[in-house]
């Protein structure tokens, strides 16, 4: 297709085809086509002047123009949106309700004549007088009863502008409630979505990749291990050890074979399945619960409802304030003054605007909130718990010694250890492998198939003998396998600072591996600063043994920890830290983490954290770096404080206007105006957290 070039420099192009030259699905094909070309950072797409708007790698024009020239109308797909679309949509249809407004509001008052310019506005108090009037018909004093009085005794008075401005601003209300509500919802559902773009379609005996969105139901699709399943089905062959903690919150794992179904969003930790769709991408049980998750008003911050809670708190008050002035002055305009001062509009505007302003501040710095309430939740909290590995430390841990325990060598027990480990892709079993192949030792599979226990161990049988592989709980608690004395000296010399696993073979102990993950190198800073912003207790919490657990506590000056904890007793911990009377922040990466993060007032992953523990937690960190839970809480501090601050400013400005109002001081219009100004200040000033 020809196209105009409209503007031209390194970066940036916008050109344009024409007017409805493509479709406004057609133009979302646009964007999915240039996907796949690096250079292109950024793409926007107008079906109605046909315009392109591309944001690109400066050295790459002449790329950007090879595939601009490809496009022809007919071979365009049509697309469905994707959640850049829908938030950009719902930018555009704001800013568009918003300019129309303002602008409406001042033609009419600068160009037309005054009799039509109250007609007008005798025409628009028809809705807010109809709704103030069935509010009273129920018997209830709210803000639409305190709108539709106002507009009355405007219009009572003939003075149409201060009329014609009360309702303008009850729009721009209107519109900014809506737009705010749509951009949590929207931010939640991507927060939340799987993000699967696409699976591996089963055709016979080949293997396709295919979109998600093209898999129609009794399609068939296979998920090999540490990948997440991306739609409802059956399985048809195969057997995997799939976590359904996204689903159930329970962290045991299960097997599922042929026959079982299995969900969109669970987990497969090992092995590898055939599934036959039961439900398309955006029908899957995943998808109900977050449509349940989407409509639940639990999602607004504290502030925000109880902003609108005053604001119907106070409707009756305002009328107590007009009564009084009537009674006592027996003058209408003053009471018309008075009446024209709407603390709930205000009270209304404000909190929503600062709250979706801190939140897009904080996408801004690589922070994805699922809620305002969350944000809140930060600013109140006054102890936060890590979990140490993967958080606290960098998940990279490596072998640092393998000691014999038993008949066999070194090299026997990092071979055998190796062979079972590398079936499970954690970061323990990693290191374990890399040891044994930095080494040169292979380790050909002798044993019979393996069974992890979730946050424990392996078992399997090697030679006709059980082996195991695990933490101390595990082999010496759990399996009941006892130490000589001879073999509990050489694991209490050898333990501190360690993470340690231990092997056994029938029911003796033979062999120790010792493994160490760095500290990440922010982290101290990171604690300091956390203190420094009022956070009073810092907490680690870790499955790994006392000597590991001390260590790294010791290197980060952490006071209080717990080790050894299994993923349920983890929640436990937060629940009883919550009972004591704490706010708690949980900070964790791990599927084991999934229960306590569920579990604590604010909960926050890992950027690499695995995807049960990014579904779960209501916040994540989208950058590989503990920093950012510093600037989390400046953030959520200050939109407080700034929320705190336009209350009383409302409170006091407002209350001046009612005094100076009832004293004669100022007229209806004079009074509609400042109060109207002052909204809108504040509402200015909370488009950006200070």
């Amino acid at each position: 297709m020809r196209c105009k070039v409209i503007y031209d420099q390194p970066g940036r192009l916008r050109v344009r085809m024409g007017k409805h030259v493509f479709t406004k699905e057609q133009g979302y094909g646009i964007e999915q086509l240039a996907k796949p070309f690096s250079a292109i950072w950024d793409i926007e797409t107008n079906p109605i002047n046909g315009g392109i708007l591309i944001h690109y790698e400066s050295t790459a024009r002449n790329e950007i123009f090879n595939f601009l020239a490809t496009l022809k109308r007919e071979t365009i797909p049509e697309t469905i949106p994707t959640d850049l679309n829908v938030l950009r949509e719902t930018d555009r249809a704001f800013y568009h309700k918003v300019a129309g407004l303002g602008m409406g509001y001042f033609l009419r008052k600068w160009l037309l004549p005054r009799p039509i310019r109250a007609g007008l506005t005798l025409f628009r108090a028809i809705p807010y007088l109809r709704e103030g009037l069935k509010s009273i018909l129920v018997s209830d004093l709210d803000v639409e009863v305190l709108d539709a009085s106002a507009i009355l005794v405007c219009l009572v008075m003939k003075d149409y502008d201060a009329a014609s401005a009360t309702m303008t601003l009850l729009e721009l209300s209107g519109h900014l409630e809506d737009y705010t509500y749509k951009k949590a919802k929207q931010s939640l559902t991507q927060n939340l979505k799987l993000n699967i773009d696409k699976v591996w379609k089963l055709d016979g005996e080949s293997l396709t990749q295919v979109p998600t969105s093209a898999i129609a139901i009794d399609d068939v699709f296979r998920v090999a291990s540490g990948c997440t399943i991306a739609l409802d089905g059956e399985v048809i062959a195969g057997e995997a050890l799939v976590n359904e903690s996204a689903m159930t919150g329970e962290s045991q794992s299960h097997m599922r074979q042929r026959g079982h179904r299995v969900y969109a969003g669970t987990v497969i930790e090992e092995g590898s399945i055939d599934i036959r769709a039961t439900a398309r991408y955006d029908n899957t049980r995943i998808h109900h619960i977050i449509t349940r998750i989407e409509t639940n008003e639990s999602l607004k911050a504290d502030m925000q409802t109880k902003a609108e809670q005053l604001a119907q708190t106070i409707v009756p008050w305002s009328f107590l304030f007009v009564g009084a002035t009537l009674l006592l002055t027996r003058n209408l305009t003053r009471a018309a003054t008075v009446l024209m001062v709407d603390f709930s509009c205000a009270f209304k505007l404000t909190t929503p605007i600062a709250i979706i302003s801190a939140m897009n501040e904080a996408a801004k710095k690589s922070m994805m909130i699922k809620g305002g309430k969350f944000l809140e939740g930060v600013a109140l909290a006054d102890t936060i718990v890590f979990d140490k590995t993967g958080t606290l430390t960098e998940s990279k841990p490596r072998v640092e010694k393998v000691i014999p325990l038993g008949e066999l060598n070194r090299e026997e027990v990092l071979k055998i250890s190796a062979c079972l480990e590398e079936h499970f892709p954690h970061s323990v079993a990693k290191a374990v492998v890399a040891a044994a192949e930095d080494e040169g030792i292979s380790h050909r599979e002798e044993h019979d198939k393996p069974e992890y226990i979730v946050a424990h161990g392996i078992s399997s049988r090697l030679n006709g003998e059980k082996v195991l592989i695990g933490s101390w709980h595990f082999i010496v608690e759990d399996e009941g396998i006892v130490p000589t004395a001879q073999q509990q000296k050489i694991v209490d010399e050898n333990k501190a600072g360690y993470t340690s696993i231990y092997l056994a073979l029938g029911d003796q102990l033979v062999g120790m591996v010792c493994i160490k993950d760095s500290v990440r190198q922010e982290v101290p800073a990171v604690i300091k600063g956390l203190k420094e912003n009022g956070i009073k207790h810092i907490i680690m919490i870790t499955g790994d043994g006392e000597p590991a657990a001390a260590s790294v506590a010791d290197a980060l000056g952490i006071e209080r920890y717990w080790s050894n904890v299994l993923p349920e007793a983890k929640a436990d911990l937060i629940k009883d830290l919550q009972a004591s009377g704490h706010t708690v922040i949980m900070v964790g990466d791990g599927i084991n983490d999934s229960p306590a993060l569920s579990g604590a007032d604010v909960s926050v992953a890992m950027k690499d954290g695995s995807d049960i523990a990014k579904e779960v937690a209501d916040i994540t960190l989208m950058r590989d770096d503990l920093s950012g839970l510093i600037e989390l809480r400046q953030l959520s501090t200050r939109l407080v404080k700034q929320i705190n601050y336009s209350y009383t400013a409302i409170v006091g400005f407002n209350t001046a206007l009612i005094f100076l109002g009832a004293a004669g001081f100022i007229q209806p219009a004079t009074s509609a105006f400042l109060h109207n100004s002052s909204t809108f200040a504040l509402c200015t000033m909370n488009m950006k957290v200070r």
